[in-house]
């Protein structure tokens, strides 16, 4: 769980996430489960924000129904794939989630 402290500490990250649903043309549920497991899973480095916001996105387009592919997430948060790929899953693990096997 975050607390309101974490969302304006971390308003450059949930604006990033902001922009690319917006390219993505992601509705509002998958943006507000994005954000809310980004905030649930901030890393401490700032190296790894960038590719944990990445892969809260990609989960929360999957968990609202809006499925886009890791490499169209990572393009529009400017991230590599891989970082979705190796992140998301974990992401979803911490939230109760069980992630498909595919």
């Amino acid at each position: 769980m975050y607390s309101a402290r974490d969302r304006v500490e971390q308003e450059e990250w949930l604006v990033e996430i902001e922009r690319a649903a917006d390219s993505l043309d992601l509705g509002a549920d998958a943006r507000s489960t994005a954000e809310d497991l980004f905030l649930s899973n901030v890393p401490e480095s700032e190296r790894s924000k960038p590719a944990v916001a990445a892969a809260a996105l990609y989960a929360g387009a999957l968990l609202a129904g809006e499925e886009r592919s890791q490499t169209n997430v990572a393009d529009a948060m400017d991230v590599s794939r891989l970082s979705v790929q190796q992140r998301w899953k974990p992401i979803l693990e911490s939230a109760g989630f069980r992630p498909p096997s595919w």
